[in-house]
């Protein structure tokens, strides 16, 4: 199959594969130092919530495999193993007494090692109430990333109610993937498994026994992902792929024939590795963060059209990864009830957690995380507040929750004459410029 470009991949795989350094003693860095005062943050906002959200946060760690699938790196079937981190609603009992907050170990791209605190308790009693479930949101990251990389939506999702899954992407993370000597080591991987590896663990969280099975709703679900993270949920939500001859010899780096025709079969799916578009009913929700692949046309406009879950695309508009311009034609290609949320002067990374100190070392590291424009922890905290009222108005079915969603195009309170106009439903005055909003449940 794609023995001949693998060759490669397989050498720089045996030499940097696996660059996690040994863990040593280091402090648990606490990336949040200064929160809004409630005052000042987004209505459904962490800070805002000020530690009244309804729930405590409990966290465990799972693995999963995913049998028979094929292995863009070794050309077997084999199994895929997929390490989950998994929040959910805690009940914090007399029962674990010194239950403390635990904190996440991860790796920069450089593999530079760090420890970041978590508002989450390890292995904390679920909460248990008659007839109550939660409903499972999906977290999944780019190219490189790791599961933890937006713990701080992971948390205050599930808060607020939601079982949580984050992905190790296996092949896409960075303790897999050597950022210098071969950066595209997993990329092939990465384009074929990231909607397959959302739709497995959808899977299997609904339907398999784990630790949360009487708790967890297995009718309603959620969806983020984050630059290849969107590349693959608006796959999973009902597109199709449309690689082409010339991008899929670009992907793979050969100019054989056999093997492009080979390559195109494995990657022109809809669907999460289906041929046909027909999205699992389950998906409510999605939010497409910086999603990578429109600027190569890879979802073809007909799919789009006929997509029928509800998308929230979040956008900088200087992204020169994804390309703020492709990221708006991919949504006024969508079919079903869409919104558009730009944050003014950003580019790629509107997503991940604030850089770790460890990653003010090096350009390359610091770069998987810092906004020139923007703070971080602000970007985070705005996350926080419309993926939240995503899900509570299409996952949960809240109407109440859906008007943090109807807004003006702007959010600099300003109209035509210059004059100041209100704010933006759920922000407090003066308190959200350098923000745009579209809105459109019609087909384009």
């Amino acid at each position: 199959m794609l023995k001949h470009h693998y060759r490669t991949i397989l050498s720089a795989a045996s030499l940097g594969c696996c660059n996690l350094v040994a863990h040593t003693a280091i402090a648990a860095e606490q990336l949040y130092p200064n929160i809004l005062p409630t005052a000042a943050a987004p209505a459904l906002s962490a800070a805002a919530q000020a530690g009244q959200a309804a729930y405590a946060v409990g966290v465990r760690t799972l693995t999963i495999n995913h049998a028979n699938q094929f292995d863009a790196i070794s050309q077997t079937v084999k199994d895929r193993p997929l390490t989950l981190e998994v929040w959910y609603p805690a009940a914090l009992t007399d029962k674990q007494p010194s239950l403390a907050k635990t904190s996440y170990h991860n790796q920069t791209r450089l593999g530079h090692p760090f420890e970041i605190a978590a508002n989450a308790y390890r292995d904390a009693a679920i909460a248990q109430q008659s007839k109550q479930t939660f409903p499972l949101v999906v977290l999944s990251h780019g190219y490189t990333g790791y599961r933890t990389i937006m713990f701080y939506l992971a948390e205050h999702l599930a808060a607020n109610g939601y079982i949580v899954a984050a992905i190790d992407h296996t092949d896409s993370t960075n303790a897999e993937v050597n950022m210098v000597t071969n950066p595209f080591s997993g990329f092939f991987s990465t384009l074929l498994n990231r909607s397959r590896d959302q739709q497995f663990t959808l899977d299997y969280l609904t339907s398999q026994p784990h630790f949360a099975t009487n708790i967890i709703n297995k009718d309603h679900a959620g969806l983020v992902g984050y630059s290849m993270g969107g590349f693959g949920a608006i796959n999973t939500v009902g597109a199709c792929y449309q690689f082409n001859d010339a991008i899929t010899a670009r992907f793979t780096g050969t100019d054989n024939p056999q093997i492009i025709q080979q390559a195109k079969a494995l990657l022109n799916t809809c669907t999460a590795g289906h041929p046909t578009a027909s999205a699992d009913p389950k998906w409510q929700a999605a939010v497409a963060m910086a999603p990578w692949g429109g600027q190569d046309k890879l979802f073809s406009t007909q799919s789009l059209q006929k997509i029928k879950v509800p998308m929230l695309y979040m956008a900088g508009d200087l992204d020169d990864i994804s390309g703020y311009a492709s990221i708006k034609d991919t949504y006024r290609q969508t079919g079903a009830q869409r919104y558009l949320l730009t944050y003014h002067n950003a580019r790629h990374n509107i997503a991940p957690h604030p850089a770790p100190q460890v990653a003010y070392n090096n350009e390359l590291d610091l770069g998987h995380y810092f906004e020139p424009a923007w703070r971080n922890s602000q970007l985070n905290s705005i996350n926080e507040h419309f993926v939240l009222a995503m899900m509570n108005c299409h996952v949960k079915k809240q109407p109440q929750q859906c008007q943090y969603l109807q807004l003006t195009d702007s959010a600099n309170q300003q109209d035509a004459n210059g004059k100041k106009s209100p704010p933006w439903f759920g922000f407090p005055d003066r308190y959200a410029t350098g923000m745009s909003w579209q809105s459109d449940a019609l087909q384009p």
